[in-house]
């Protein structure tokens, strides 16, 4: 605030907000810890990510926009641990096929699921979806 760095108190505020929200909503027990910290930052980094697609679409009209959501992206980065790359992401989604037999590609969201319980936060799901899908695909 002192600094009157407006784009850094606006990502601050709004992850502020989505803490207070989470803590107030139905059925929310336990404490705030550094776990449920980068739940929510992950969860405000997506939203972000997708308003951000929303104002691309726009054009020149959206353009200031569009830098704040990418400095807000890129804020909220920086808190979250690293991702999967896709080589990972293929060689940990056929450890799961493997281990639950899976030869169908209807089973890919149950596969899936797995891969984002079992890396929660640091996978893209439309991403693992697309390997999973291309794992299951029948061989010619």
């Amino acid at each position: 605030m002192r600094a009157k760095d407006a784009r850094l108190l606006d990502v601050v505020r709004g992850l502020k907000a989505k803490m207070q929200e989470k803590k107030t909503s139905p059925g929310f027990k336990g404490e705030v810890d550094d776990a449920l910290w980068v739940e929510v930052i992950g969860a405000y980094k997506k939203q972000m990510e997708k308003a951000l697609e929303e104002f691309e679409k726009v054009g020149e009209r959206g353009a200031e926009m569009r830098e704040k959501l990418k400095f807000e992206v890129e804020f909220c980065a920086g808190y979250l641990p690293k991702g999967l790359g896709a080589d990972e992401i293929r060689a940990e989604l056929a450890a799961i096929i493997a281990r639950l037999g899976a030869t169908d590609p209807k089973m890919a969201g149950k596969v899936v699921g797995e891969l984002m319980k079992a890396h929660k936060g640091q996978v893209d799901g439309k991403e693992a979806k697309a390997i999973a899908e291309q794992l299951l695909a029948p061989k010619a």
